[in-house]
C-alpha cells in the first residue's frame, strides 16, 4: 500500500523540529544526551539521532521525555501531530499484507531466524536490507516502509500482537553486536506494552511441535487469514480448516514454551552476550589460551563436576 501525506522533505523537517524541541528541553534541564538516555533508559546514540532528526522516536519515548524534562506534555503533543512517514512505498508483493496490518483486530506470529518486521529497530532493518545488495536510496525507502507498519501496534490502544520467536532470531547475528544488543533491548521494551506479548521457543527444547516455517495468523473484523512468505512472495489462505489447523499448532506451542516473563530473561541473556561480544579473532585467541588453563584447573580440582548455568526451560506436557 502507498501512503502519500506529504513530501519527503516535509517529513525530514518535522523530524528535525521534534529533535530541536527535545534538545531545548534537555539542555534547559542541564542534562547531557547520556544523562537523559540513562534515565529513559536507552542508548545515548538513540537520543542523539532523535535530536538530529534521523531517528523516528516511539510514542513511549516522547511521553517518557515529557515526564523526565517536565515539559507539560509538549513533546507528546508534537509527536502526535507529525506524519513521520509522509511517503511510504511497500513492495508490490507485500502491499496486501501491509493493508491487512492497518485494519487487523489481532495478529499472532511465529518467526524463525530474523526478528519480525513489526518488532525491528531501524538499524536492524537497515542491516537486513543492506546485505541484500540494495542501494542506499532503496534501503532507506524499505526501512521507512517497514517502520511505518509498526506505529499502529506500538501506539496506546493498539491491536493485540502476540509473537513467538524461535531462539534463532536472537542468536542469528544481523549487522553488528551493537545492533543486536539494541534490538534485544527493543524487544524487552515493547514486550512491556499491554497489547504485545513476546515469547521465545528455546532451540534446545525437545518435543516441541513447531510450524514448518515463519507464519502469521491475521484476524480481521470478519475474516481470518494465514500468511507466510517465500522469496519475495506472500502467500495468503483464508480456508477456515487451514486457519484452524495452524491456530491449534500455534496455541499448543505457545502453551509449551517459556512464558513472556521467562522469555524476557532469555532475551536479556542474549543481550548481555552481545555486550561482551568481541572480534572473532580475539575470541579465538582467548579460547586458545583458555583451553590449557581449563585442563590445568580440572587436574587441580580432581575432575570435580561442573554445573551449567541455570536458564529457564519451557513447560513440558506429559504425553
Amino acid at each position: 500500500m502507498s501512503r502519500r501525506n506529504g513530501g519527503a522533505e516535509s517529513g525530514a523537517s518535522t523530524a528535525a523540529v521534534f529533535g530541536e524541541v527535545l534538545r531545548h528541553f534537555r539542555e534547559a534541564a542541564l542534562l547531557t544526551q547520556e544523562g537523559l538516555a540513562r534515565q529513559i533508559p536507552c542508548d545515548r546514540s538513540h537520543v542523539a539521532r532523535v535530536e538530529a532528526g534521523t531517528r523516528v522516536p516511539q510514542e513511549s519515548f516522547a511521553k517518557k521525555c515529557d515526564e523526565l524534562l517536565d515539559t507539560g506534555g509538549v513533546l507528546l503533543r508534537l509527536w502526535g501531530r507529525i506524519d513521520w512517514y509522509p511517503q511510504v512505498e511497500h513492495p508490490d508483493w507485500f502491499r496486501r499484507r501491509a493493508e491487512m496490518d492497518e485494519v487487523a483486530v489481532a495478529l499472532r506470529e511465529y518467526q524463525e531466524r530474523v526478528v519480525p518486521g513489526l518488532l525491528q529497530t531501524a538499524d536492524y532493518a537497515r542491516a537486513l536490507f543492506s546485505r541484500r545488495g540494495a542501494d542506499a536510496e532503496e534501503v532507506d525507502s524499505r526501512v521507512r516502509a517497514r517502520l511505518s507498519r509498526q506505529q499502529r501496534f506500538l501506539a496506546d490502544g493498539g491491536p493485540l500482537y502476540v509473537v513467538i520467536l524461535d531462539e534463532s532470531c536472537l542468536r542469528n547475528g544481523v549487522g553488528s553486536p551493537e545492533i543486536m544488543r539494541e534490538q534485544c533491548a527493543h524487544l524487552l521494551a515493547v514486550g512491556q506494552r499491554r497489547n504485545i506479548r513476546i515469547q521465545v521457543a528455546p532451540s534446545d527444547a525437545f518435543g516441541l511441535v513447531r510450524p514448518r516455517g515463519s507464519m502469521s495468523l491475521i484476524e480481521l473484523a470478519d475474516e481470518r487469514w494465514v500468511y507466510s512468505e517465500s522469496l519475495d512472495r506472500g502467500h495468503f489462505n483464508n480456508d477456515p480448516a487451514v486457519y484452524q489447523r495452524h491456530s491449534q499448532t500455534y496455541d499448543v506451542l505457545r502453551a509449551d514454551i517459556l512464558s513472556a516473563r521467562e522469555s524476557a530473561a532469555l532475551i536479556s541473556d542474549a543481550m548481555e552476550g552481545y555486550e561482551h561480544h568481541g572480534p572473532l579473532r580475539a575470541l579465538r585467541g582467548a579460547l586458545d589460551q583458555e583451553q590449557p588453563q581449563r585442563r590445568q584447573r580440572r587436574q587441580l580440582r580432581g575432575n570435580s563436576p561442573r554445573f551449567p548455568r541455570h536458564r529457564p526451560h519451557p513447560r513440558q506436557q506429559n504425553p
